[in-house]
């Protein structure tokens, strides 16, 4: 049972809030490390503790109001002058942030969060104290007789075990964290017995949670793909994570309504209509009023898709707003000079994508930050500033969100990236000989690659760039690959503005219509069979100077080829380019994703209706050219090719 029966809705709304104040914080805090004597960064940090003080006091979550609680005190002695803000008492607040955080996750599965970990609450009351302790070391807390020199470990035990001064019960500030009933506030604060931490915490001024310093997560191996969650996250941080509800401006809720009124109003002409053409009235006038009405209503309900959709666009800023702790964190640990400049936090994404972006963005600046950039001494040999700069950047092009990860750094080369994959044995030297430098920068995408000779606490298992991949391609998106030697990199990830619908084109297969994803079409061509050439085995055709393979979409099917296809597809992936042979065309449509819950047929990824009721299936084209692999491996080795196969 969850300890907080019967203050769901106070517990949803205090996350969500007390999520965001947080995340503030850290942000502020990277800040002030640039600028210590900023008075604003200093009292709006307070106050972010003090309002979340304030709601965990609601909830009755002891621990967390403690921890807030004294951090608070420090604040108030920095912003009164009584504390000089130094780098070890900042390594110190940023555990106790972290602390916080984890906090939040505790509250999020329904129970009261842990005693914050001895050497966190001990360096904050020893920095009270006029004596700041050193950063806290990324390991479990140790017993007091294993400590190294560092904080009075009795006087801490005595500190944490002895009469305890700071007020449970809190007096809610004037924020915007909900205000519960009456009966909730009033109600006694829960002790919480003493556990030890758990040996898993780690130090949020070295590492992040997502990011264990040794190990591989099972969600991270190379090739999976995330279901319910994305991908490399801990299965007791998706609860926090995944949130169930969202928010949205009254605004549009008031133009919805609006558009529901207006379509009422329409239907109940159309009504009056049906009713005389049922009475026999179809002159002229009557036809003409029934036009009007049809295309009045088609303008309405077009409109009304638009708002509803933009109910689900949240701003990226608070996906944005994580990433400057994250960037400052794995600077500090590895000795650079980094700053993650924001750039279009104002650029709204549809809600389920914002979710699965997370880890995808989060390995690329780390890997721009750890790969990307240089130490301040290679900078300086090279001439270059010695703060380097990673930039972070959303933009709306259309019907589709770009979001670009750019770095100033030493760049990266394709013939050592390709040299890289040989000595691998990802690819073959004949293989290699055939890329160019864009297809050569792509290699890194492949699972198990990676330019470190030996993998290090951050990175080099060839994981993380496969993670972005399988990410990115599950939202139907793509991403490109710019570099220059010595000047950086540009990793560019374009998105569809939304998932609910997608734009399609309609392909035939005899009678039978199937839908595939417009982003991957560059071009309708028809089939000349007299022009079209066997390589290796394989039926290709030259378009532009390029040789393109061709797969008929019967083949990927496993469907009976009844007549030689005259339409071909150009289609683009990340991985290649190919034509897709069809029988014919049935136009272009946004379809409408419904999602298949029971069953997925493999190489479907949902399916939608057409104008005539007709039920269509949406291609996976990745699915099933990965299918199409697996079976020509299966024929080499003289196995039965099968068609397309249902999971239940």
């Amino acid at each position: 049972m969850s300890d907080f029966a019967g203050m769901e809705d106070l517990l949803q709304d205090f996350l969500q809030e007390a999520g965001d104040l947080l995340s503030d914080v850290d942000n502020k805090l990277v800040d002030l490390e640039r600028t210590p004597g900023d008075s604003r960064l200093l009292n709006d940090i307070f106050r972010g503790f003090h309002t979340i003080k304030g709601g965990a006091g609601f909830l009755n979550a002891g621990e967390l109001v403690k921890l807030c609680h004294l951090t608070e005190n420090l604040f108030d002695k920095l912003r009164n002058g009584e504390q000089t803000l130094t780098p070890e008492l900042l390594d110190t607040i940023m555990a106790a942030t972290q602390g916080v955080r984890n906090m939040f996750g505790e509250i999020a599965q329904g129970r009261q969060p842990d005693p914050v970990p001895a050497a966190v609450s001990g360096s904050l009351r020893a920095a009270l104290a006029a004596k700041v302790a050193a950063p806290v070391a990324p390991a479990a807390p140790v017993p007091a007789r294993d400590a190294p020199a560092g904080p009075d470990w009795q006087l801490l035990y005595e500190a944490l075990v002895g009469p305890q001064d700071l007020p449970l019960a809190v007096t809610p500030p004037g924020a915007s964290l909900a205000t519960p009933p009456p009966a909730a506030a009033a109600a006694p604060v829960r002790s919480v017995p003493s556990v030890p931490p758990p040996a898993n915490a780690v130090d949020a001024a070295r590492l992040q949670p997502h990011f264990p310093p040794q190990g591989r997560r099972a969600a991270d191996r190379p090739g999976a793909i995330a279901s319910a969650a994305p991908a490399g996250r801990r299965a007791d941080e998706r609860a926090a994570v995944r949130e169930t509800t969202i928010r949205v401006d009254t605004a549009r809720l008031d133009q919805v309504l609006n558009l529901s009124g207006e379509i009422g109003l329409t239907k109940n002409r159309l009504t009056s209509l049906r009713a005389d053409i049922i009475a026999g009235r179809t002159d002229a006038d009557t036809l003409q009023a029934l036009d009007q009405a049809v295309s009045q209503l088609d303008l309405l309900v077009s409109d009304l898709q638009n708002s509803v959709m933009k109910t689900r666009m949240q701003p990226i800023g608070r996906l944005f707003q994580k990433y400057p702790r994250i960037a400052r964190d794995l600077a500090r640990q590895l000795g650079k000079d980094v700053e993650l400049e924001l750039v279009g936090e104002e650029t709204e994404v549809d809600k389920t994508m914002i979710e699965d972006l997370a880890d995808p963005l989060v390995h690329l600046i780390r890997n721009a930050v750890d790969h990307g950039v240089e130490t301040a001494e290679q900078r300086q040999a090279a001439g270059k500033p010695v703060k380097s700069v990673v930039r972070l950047e959303a933009r709306q092009e259309g019907d589709h969100i770009v979001l670009i990860i750019a770095d100033d750094g030493r760049g990266m080369s394709p013939e050592k990236i390709r040299a890289k994959a040989i000595e691998k044995n990802i690819i073959g030297e004949e293989e290699a000989n055939t890329l160019d430098d864009r297809q050569s920068l792509n290699l890194i995408f492949l699972p198990g690659f990676s330019t470190m000779a030996q993998a290090s606490a951050v990175s080099g298992r060839g994981v993380g760039m496969d993670v972005v991949k399988t990410n990115i391609q599950k939202l139907n998106g793509s991403i490109e690959i710019r570099s220059e030697l010595g000047k950086g990199s540009v990793f560019s990830i374009s998105l569809p503005l939304t998932l609910a619908i997608l734009p399609v084109l309609l392909v035939l297969l005899g009678d039978q219509p199937f839908a595939l994803p417009l982003s991957m079409v560059r071009e309708i061509l028809p089939i000349d069979h007299e022009r079209m050439q066997e390589v290796g085995g394989k039926e290709t055709l030259v378009v532009r100077g390029e040789i393109l393979p061709v797969i008929a979409l019967s083949r990927l099917l496993g469907w009976p080829q009844l007549a030689r296809p005259e339409y071909g597809v150009l289609m683009q992936t990340a991985e290649r380019s190919f034509i897709l042979a069809v029988d014919n065309f049935a136009g272009r449509d946004d379809a409408v994703i419904k999602a298949l819950d029971d069953f997925r047929p493999r190489g479907v990824a949902g399916v939608t209706t057409l104008s005539n009721g007709q039920i269509v299936l949406i291609l996976d084209m990745k699915e099933l050219l990965s299918d199409l692999s697996a079976h020509n491996d299966r024929d080499a080795r003289g196995a039965p090719t099968r068609a397309l196969e249902f999971l239940a």
